[in-house]
């Protein structure tokens, strides 16, 4: 006797999804904990049997500023101006041709992205994982890097120890990635030198130089954090199941200027404070903070570490333009903000005001 196809969805559905949840909270094995079972982050960073840090485990990474921007810490001039203007029209563009919305490889900013990283390491060679099936590696071997390598997506890599920091040198990136998501390019020259430090259990510290003298004027360091993930699994996420990304991504970013509405600057004067998260989403650091600035008829937002942008009026209480997502403020029966809530297609986060 066949079986109705609601039936067998369900069967389906009750049998697969303990499966999954099994999957993502697997308690880690082997690794420290503190007296309630949680794991303990602060203990002493892991070593491998050659007594070299190991830096195995799946990290998420910290870059709410460079993530975005890579060269927010370059000054006027030491950006070529072409390229200066190839950012503001991916901007303009709202990002559609960056690597995530073509279901391409990052390339080297895989390494100051928000993403999780799974990182296996072995004696020679150290291999980082990413959901969307990237692979790199990066050989111990002792091996010369490639001096006039092939360009492929994710270059090639080799890493020595400097006492308990891996030092890894990369070269041999095609162009077609971007540093960051805001679009800043890079060549076939670029060169990259990355330090990681595993302070203790949980914690990793990330440097990372870039050169290429074809684009910025000069060689410079970023640096940002990761935090280990303990107790789940790396699961893959492949961006081109649907294939319909591109046909909703429609529009420029100018276009919520069109439908900009005034403010009174007094009214725009009483939304300045700091704003604190009461609803966590996303990557840390916990709880994030957004600034709110006015000054005469402009009103700006800093959600803290990722820099200052200008909102855009749709009307008295809503506003666009804080990285492509919109700010509504929330006043209570006197009329005071109390709140502000950061508008998301999956619904509004709320950040509580703390000043």
């Amino acid at each position: 006797m066949r079986l109705p196809a609601i039936l067998l969805a369900l069967m389906f559905s009750v049998t697969s999804t303990p499966l999954l949840a099994q999957w993502l909270k697997h308690p880690t094995p082997g690794i420290p904990r503190t007296a309630d079972g949680k794991p303990n982050l602060t203990a002493p960073a892991p070593r491998a049997a050659n007594g070299k840090p190991d830096l195995s485990g799946l990290w998420q990474r910290i870059s709410p500023k460079y993530e975005r921007n890579i060269a927010a810490d370059l000054k006027p001039g030491e950006v070529q101006p072409w390229a200066e203007a190839l950012v503001q029209q991916r901007m303009e563009d709202l990002q559609k041709d960056h690597m995530s919305v073509q279901c391409l490889p990052w390339g080297p900013s895989y390494s100051n992205s928000v993403r999780k990283a799974k990182i296996v390491q072995t004696a020679g060679l150290i291999v980082i994982l990413d959901e969307d099936l990237t692979y790199r590696q990066i050989f111990l071997d002792g091996r010369a890097l490639e001096t006039d390598p092939n360009p492929s997506w994710m270059g090639y890599s080799v890493g020595h120890w400097e006492g308990d920091t891996l030092v890894v040198e990369s070269f041999g990136f095609n162009d077609r990635t971007w540093l960051d998501r805001n679009g800043h390019p890079h060549t076939e020259a670029l060169r990259v030198t990355e330090r990681y430090r595993r302070r203790d259990f949980g914690h990793l510290e990330i440097e990372i130089t870039l050169n290429d003298p074809a684009v910025y004027v000069r060689p410079w360091t970023v640096a940002l954090n990761a935090e280990l993930e303990a107790d789940t699994e790396l699961l893959e996420s492949v961006c081109n199941e649907s294939k319909k990304g591109l046909d909703l991504w429609v529009g420029k970013a100018s276009d919520e200027k069109k439908s900009e509405k005034k403010v009174a600057p007094e009214i725009l004067a009483n939304y300045a404070g700091t704003y604190q998260e009461l609803d966590n989403w996303g990557t840390g650091p916990h709880p994030r903070i957004i600034e709110i600035t006015a000054s005469g008829e402009a009103l700006f937002a800093d959600l803290k570490g990722r820099g200052k942008v200008q909102l855009v009026a749709q009307s008295e209480t809503t506003f666009s333009g804080f990285y492509g997502l919109g700010i509504k403020f929330v006043r209570d029966g006197q009329g005071v903000v109390t709140h502000l809530l950061e508008m998301h297609v999956s619904g509004d986060y709320r950040f509580r005001r703390a000043r």
